[in-house]
């Protein structure tokens, strides 16, 4: 924040250009200290799915209060819960992969508790199957009292899906509990 963020900040409105709205940087931390990867307007994905299962406010109203320059004046609501997203991408992703695999047991992920998928590249196919259109195709995420019950559901959740075309990392949090 203080070595990227604010100064960023600082001179867009030093060029009287100041933002609002939602930024997204993207940071790699490395062995001598974070790096600047990018900057979207707009929420980045996954890190906002993780967010959006902790956000107890209307999620309206605090864009809209980005919007307007008053979100510094909105009493923003958090849940104390943990939250981890697993990411479910196309067999061949980041490479070549194939589009239009239908993806089944939604439902059963979904029952999970605590469990929310979130559709990133999917589409329905003419019978209302949903189906792999994208690279990155689900966020399975869930919320826990501590980040280890947050894995694991997010883990059981993702394992509920019959997609044999898609595949997740195994490692999601792994570091932060050793």
């Amino acid at each position: 924040m203080v070595r990227v963020v604010r100064p960023t900040l600082a001179e867009m409105a030093r060029r009287a250009a100041p933002f609002r709205g939602v930024l997204f940087v993207g940071l790699m931390l490395t062995a001598t200290g974070p790096r600047l990867i990018e900057f979207n307007a707009r929420f980045g994905d996954p890190e906002c799915q993780a967010l959006m299962l902790r956000l107890r406010s209307d999620l309206l109203e605090a864009l809209l209060a980005a919007c307007d320059g008053r979100l510094a004046d909105t009493d923003l609501r958090w849940s104390d819960a943990h939250s981890l997203v697993v990411v479910m991408a196309a067999r061949g992703y980041p490479g070549a992969y194939g589009k239009g695999t239908a993806i089944r047991c939604l439902d059963r992920a979904a029952a999970v508790p605590c469990a929310q998928v979130f559709h990133a590249g999917t589409g329905a196919g003419p019978d209302g199957a949903v189906l792999a259109t994208g690279g990155r195709v689900l966020g399975i995420g869930a919320r826990g009292n501590t980040l280890r019950e947050a894995r694991d559901a997010a883990y059981e959740a993702a394992a509920a899906v019959d997609w044999p075309e898609g595949f997740y990392r195994r490692d999601i949090g792994h570091r932060a509990l050793r």
